[in-house]
């Protein structure tokens, strides 16, 4: 069949407006609204058959009208959005259920396959996109919008959900016995209350330590953007008793519902200085895109560690050279160090030493600093951990070997810088 007897096919069950018409062949020449298609589709019959053009009856018994209510809806949108703050944006639709059953039934009727043009609820998302990106001078997203707007057409209501803002950056953490993340009290679950009293594990704070870089770092970003909450994302971390110093660790602030999407991002780490007083500080602040979690999570780093080394029995000068020599370039096995592993899975891991050197201080001390691939157990490369790393530091010189204290200078991307221009303004 030709696209004018379908067309003729469509118009048998009339009333149906011209967007009802026009959306059975959306498929076809584009740059059309459908009401555009379906308006030139009568005319075209009308022409063809030379019989009086005939405006639509009202209401249409297929869309029952919602398909001229394209501007109301715009409106219900921007008015259901007006309080967020937002580049881009995307709208969906939840058609009412006889409309739809409407739609399949008028294609039924004509004779049309199943799929044939688009549904209602197709055409109100662009209609309604279109008219909403006009009057709020936002882009439309596909992907991940900055708030995305559900139309219920049968209840006139509008659904907002404003995801969430990003703040990236490096912290230094300048104070030992501080985690990266907050610590819940494994004793009270983290409600700081024992059968109606404060939980002795944590006195009644709900977490195993009093700060975190997080509880130093998320309230001035909060703030900032006017979010409800945050979470804190980290490019790996280091443990509790080490420091962070150096280039800093990459990390990312993710803001809950936020008002101000875009801070100024040297107010924002000057607030985050003064907040964290001295326990921990932030450089590079800028507001990221969402795909800037997933690299700081997932990029494959490389990390250098400074670590003060103490001896069991003296060392010599030849003795830890040719140790290190050993060492420098290695492969090294290491077991789930034990003081890990009731909450990690037991695996042996092989990572790469990339650099290593040593300065004696005296016979039982000496300074270490190590470059290597993410996830290197540093103190379980000096100790040997009961032999479950090989090679190790104190393996190869035949004496115990222990980390008194240890610092991360430096975390880098392995082949590509953390700084993705493409997610940071």
């Amino acid at each position: 069949m030709t696209i004018l007897e379908d067309a003729r096919a469509v118009l048998a069950e009339t009333p149906v407006c011209d967007a009802c018409l026009g959306r059975c062949f959306a498929e076809r020449s584009f740059g059309l609204s459908n009401a555009e298609r379906g308006r030139a589709l009568r005319t075209a019959v009308a022409l063809a058959d030379d019989e009086p053009y005939e405006e639509p009856e009202e209401p249409c018994w297929v869309c029952e009208g919602a398909s001229g209510r394209f501007d109301e809806f715009a409106d219900l949108v921007v008015d259901a959005v007006a309080d967020a703050s937002f580049d881009t944006y995307q709208v969906g639709t939840q058609a009412p259920p006889l409309v739809e059953e409407n739609e399949a039934m008028l294609r039924d009727l004509a004779g049309l396959a199943e799929d044939a043009g688009e549904p209602f609820k197709s055409e109100c998302n662009r209609e309604v996109g279109k008219r909403v990106g006009d009057r709020t001078g936002t882009e439309v997203d596909f992907g991940r919008p900055d708030v995305l707007a559900v139309i219920d057409v049968e209840a006139e209501t509008v659904d907002v959900t404003v995801n969430s803002a990003f703040v990236y950056g490096r912290y230094r953490k300048l104070e030992r016995g501080i985690p990266q993340t907050k610590w819940p009290c494994s004793d009270c679950n983290g409600s700081g209350t024992l059968v109606d009293s404060p939980c002795p594990h944590c006195d009644g704070t709900g977490f195993l330590y009093p700060e975190s870089v997080e509880q130093l770092t998320a309230p001035p970003v909060v703030d900032a953007m006017g979010g409800t909450e945050a979470s804190f994302h980290g490019a790996g971390r280091e443990d509790i008793d080490a420091l962070m110093l150096g280039t800093g660790r990459p990390f990312v602030i993710e803001v809950a519902e936020p008002q101000d999407r875009h801070p100024d991002a040297d107010a924002l780490a000057d607030a985050i200085n003064d907040f964290a007083d001295d326990k921990a500080e932030v450089e590079g602040v800028a507001v990221a895109g969402y795909e800037m979690v997933e690299r700081v999570k997932e990029l494959d780093a490389r990390k250098r560690y400074r670590a003060d080394v103490e001896f069991d029995a003296p060392v010599g000068d030849d003795d830890l050279r040719d140790a290190i020599d050993e060492l420098d370039g290695a492969t090294i096995e290491q077991e789930t160090p034990n003081r890990v592993d009731h909450r990690r899975a037991h695996l042996v891991r092989e990572r790469d030493v990339y650099d290593i050197t040593a300065d004696r201080e005296d016979d039982t001390h000496a300074t270490v600093e190590i470059e290597g691939e993410g996830g290197l157990y540093i103190k379980e490369l000096v100790s040997s951990d009961d032999g479950r790393t090989n090679p190790s530091l104190a393996g190869l010189l035949g004496v115990g070997a222990v980390v008194t204290a240890l610092d991360v200078v430096a975390v880098a991307g392995e082949t590509e810088a953390f700084e993705d221009t493409e997610h940071l303004p």
